[in-house]
Protein backbone atom coordinates (compact mmCIF):
# COMPACT_ATOMS: atom_id res chain seq x y z
CA UNK A 1 0.00 0.00 0.00
CA UNK A 2 2.77 2.18 0.82
CA UNK A 3 4.05 2.03 -2.82
CA UNK A 4 1.03 2.53 -4.30
CA UNK A 5 1.13 6.06 -2.52
CA UNK A 6 4.51 6.35 -2.97
CA UNK A 7 3.89 6.20 -6.40
CA UNK A 8 0.93 8.51 -6.44
CA UNK A 9 2.67 11.12 -4.90
CA UNK A 10 5.88 11.03 -7.29
CA UNK A 11 3.03 11.37 -10.31
CA UNK A 12 1.07 13.62 -8.58
CA UNK A 13 4.60 15.80 -8.01
CA UNK A 14 5.65 15.31 -11.60
CA UNK A 15 2.22 17.12 -12.83
CA UNK A 16 2.04 19.56 -10.92
CA UNK A 17 5.77 20.62 -12.51
CA UNK A 18 4.19 20.35 -15.89
CA UNK A 19 1.61 23.02 -15.20
CA UNK A 20 3.71 24.84 -12.93
CA UNK A 21 7.04 26.19 -14.56
CA UNK A 22 9.98 27.73 -12.13
CA UNK A 23 8.54 30.26 -9.58
CA UNK A 24 4.88 29.73 -8.87
CA UNK A 25 4.28 30.81 -12.38
CA UNK A 26 1.77 28.69 -14.90
CA UNK A 27 3.23 27.04 -18.36
CA UNK A 28 2.21 29.50 -21.33
CA UNK A 29 1.30 31.87 -18.88
CA UNK A 30 2.13 35.24 -20.30
CA UNK A 31 5.33 36.92 -18.20
CA UNK A 32 6.99 40.65 -17.84
CA UNK A 33 8.67 41.26 -20.89
CA UNK A 34 6.59 39.59 -23.11
CA UNK A 35 3.96 40.70 -26.17
CA UNK A 36 0.74 40.82 -24.54
CA UNK A 37 -1.42 38.22 -26.03
CA UNK A 38 -3.77 39.81 -28.72
CA UNK A 39 -7.85 40.18 -27.68
CA UNK A 40 -10.67 42.12 -29.53
CA UNK A 41 -13.38 41.51 -26.99
CA UNK A 42 -16.98 43.29 -26.54
CA UNK A 43 -17.15 45.75 -23.78
CA UNK A 44 -20.27 46.59 -21.06
CA UNK A 45 -21.19 49.87 -23.44
CA UNK A 46 -21.59 47.52 -26.91
CA UNK A 47 -18.09 49.06 -28.36
CA UNK A 48 -15.70 45.92 -29.63
CA UNK A 49 -12.10 46.85 -27.71
CA UNK A 50 -8.94 45.08 -29.68
CA UNK A 51 -5.47 46.01 -28.15
CA UNK A 52 -4.16 46.27 -31.43
CA UNK A 53 -6.22 50.00 -31.17
CA UNK A 54 -3.89 50.90 -28.73
CA UNK A 55 -0.18 49.99 -29.95
CA UNK A 56 1.57 52.70 -30.55
CA UNK A 57 -0.99 55.38 -28.95
CA UNK A 58 -1.26 54.84 -25.42
CA UNK A 59 -0.61 52.28 -22.84
CA UNK A 60 -3.36 49.77 -21.68
CA UNK A 61 -4.51 48.18 -17.90
CA UNK A 62 -6.15 44.96 -18.49
CA UNK A 63 -7.79 44.26 -14.75
CA UNK A 64 -9.18 40.67 -14.79
CA UNK A 65 -11.90 39.40 -11.97
CA UNK A 66 -13.73 36.25 -11.37
CA UNK A 67 -17.40 36.62 -11.17
CA UNK A 68 -19.77 39.93 -11.81
CA UNK A 69 -21.98 40.69 -9.26
CA UNK A 70 -20.27 39.18 -6.59
CA UNK A 71 -18.36 40.88 -3.37
CA UNK A 72 -14.65 41.16 -4.13
CA UNK A 73 -15.56 42.40 -8.22
CA UNK A 74 -17.81 43.96 -7.15
CA UNK A 75 -15.52 46.34 -4.60
CA UNK A 76 -13.31 46.14 -7.30
CA UNK A 77 -15.00 47.57 -10.50
CA UNK A 78 -16.56 50.15 -8.22
CA UNK A 79 -12.87 51.26 -7.19
CA UNK A 80 -12.32 51.66 -10.71
CA UNK A 81 -15.61 53.63 -11.42
CA UNK A 82 -15.24 55.57 -8.14
CA UNK A 83 -11.40 56.50 -8.93
CA UNK A 84 -11.44 57.30 -12.50
CA UNK A 85 -10.64 60.79 -12.13
CA UNK A 86 -7.10 58.92 -10.92
CA UNK A 87 -6.67 57.23 -14.35
CA UNK A 88 -8.03 59.71 -16.60
CA UNK A 89 -5.16 62.21 -16.34
CA UNK A 90 -2.91 59.42 -17.66
CA UNK A 91 -2.37 58.28 -20.98
CA UNK A 92 -3.58 54.86 -20.74
CA UNK A 93 -6.86 52.78 -21.57
CA UNK A 94 -8.13 50.76 -19.10
CA UNK A 95 -10.82 47.79 -18.82
CA UNK A 96 -12.06 44.87 -16.30
CA UNK A 97 -12.68 42.01 -17.54
CA UNK A 98 -14.34 38.66 -16.66
CA UNK A 99 -15.97 35.20 -18.13
CA UNK A 100 -18.93 36.41 -17.91
CA UNK A 101 -21.54 36.45 -21.06
CA UNK A 102 -21.66 40.51 -22.59
CA UNK A 103 -25.44 41.42 -21.31
CA UNK A 104 -24.04 40.37 -17.86
CA UNK A 105 -21.85 42.80 -17.52
CA UNK A 106 -23.51 45.49 -18.90
CA UNK A 107 -26.01 45.11 -16.52
CA UNK A 108 -22.87 45.05 -13.89
CA UNK A 109 -21.31 47.84 -15.17
CA UNK A 110 -24.97 49.93 -15.13
CA UNK A 111 -25.16 48.64 -11.64
CA UNK A 112 -22.12 50.62 -10.96
CA UNK A 113 -22.42 53.26 -13.01
CA UNK A 114 -19.06 52.46 -14.22
CA UNK A 115 -17.58 54.91 -16.90
CA UNK A 116 -15.14 52.79 -18.41
CA UNK A 117 -16.02 49.14 -20.53
CA UNK A 118 -15.90 45.79 -18.97
CA UNK A 119 -14.99 43.24 -21.36
CA UNK A 120 -16.87 40.06 -21.98
CA UNK A 121 -14.92 36.89 -23.15
CA UNK A 122 -17.59 34.47 -22.61
CA UNK A 123 -15.56 32.03 -24.42
CA UNK A 124 -12.62 32.40 -22.60
CA UNK A 125 -10.21 32.04 -25.25
CA UNK A 126 -8.83 35.59 -23.98
CA UNK A 127 -8.63 34.80 -20.46
CA UNK A 128 -6.31 31.34 -21.30
CA UNK A 129 -3.87 33.10 -23.43
CA UNK A 130 -3.80 35.75 -20.65
CA UNK A 131 -3.25 32.26 -18.48
CA UNK A 132 -5.73 33.58 -15.63
CA UNK A 133 -8.00 30.84 -16.75
CA UNK A 134 -6.42 27.26 -16.27
CA UNK A 135 -6.96 24.11 -15.14
CA UNK A 136 -9.02 24.06 -12.04
CA UNK A 137 -9.48 27.34 -12.35
CA UNK A 138 -13.04 28.07 -14.63
CA UNK A 139 -13.38 31.54 -13.81
CA UNK A 140 -10.48 34.20 -14.03
CA UNK A 141 -7.98 34.36 -11.43
CA UNK A 142 -7.45 38.49 -9.84
CA UNK A 143 -4.87 39.46 -11.82
CA UNK A 144 -4.24 43.20 -13.21
CA UNK A 145 -2.22 43.46 -16.80
CA UNK A 146 0.03 46.85 -17.36
CA UNK A 147 0.86 46.85 -21.22
CA UNK A 148 2.85 49.40 -22.85
CA UNK A 149 1.81 51.00 -25.55
CA UNK A 150 4.10 48.89 -27.84
CA UNK A 151 2.00 45.78 -26.14
CA UNK A 152 4.74 44.28 -24.06
CA UNK A 153 4.01 43.55 -20.63
CA UNK A 154 6.03 45.76 -18.02
CA UNK A 155 4.32 44.35 -14.72
CA UNK A 156 1.64 41.90 -13.47
CA UNK A 157 -0.28 42.58 -10.20
CA UNK A 158 -1.12 39.08 -8.76
CA UNK A 159 -2.22 40.54 -4.83
CA UNK A 160 -4.84 42.77 -6.00
CA UNK A 161 -6.54 44.87 -3.30
CA UNK A 162 -10.12 45.10 -4.46
CA UNK A 163 -11.11 48.29 -2.89
CA UNK A 164 -7.99 50.37 -3.91
CA UNK A 165 -7.54 49.00 -7.29
CA UNK A 166 -7.95 52.16 -8.74
CA UNK A 167 -5.50 53.92 -6.98
CA UNK A 168 -3.28 51.09 -6.57
CA UNK A 169 -3.23 51.36 -11.00
CA UNK A 170 -2.38 54.85 -10.96
CA UNK A 171 -0.18 54.07 -8.41
CA UNK A 172 1.41 51.64 -10.66
CA UNK A 173 1.57 53.12 -14.11
CA UNK A 174 3.01 56.14 -12.69
CA UNK A 175 6.23 54.20 -11.28
CA UNK A 176 6.06 52.38 -14.37
CA UNK A 177 6.01 55.33 -16.15
CA UNK A 178 4.22 54.02 -18.80
CA UNK A 179 1.26 56.17 -19.10
CA UNK A 180 2.79 59.99 -18.90
CA UNK A 181 0.78 62.00 -21.34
Amino acid sequence: MSHQVTATAVLLAAGLMVVWGAGGVLVGEPKVGEPAPAFSLPGSDGKIYSLADYKGKSAVVLAWFPKAFTGGCTAECKSFAEGGNLLKGLHVAYFTASVDVPNYNKEFAESLHCDYPILSDADKSVARAYGVVHEGRPVPERWTFYIDKEGIIRAIDKKVVTAKAAPDVAAKLKELGIASK
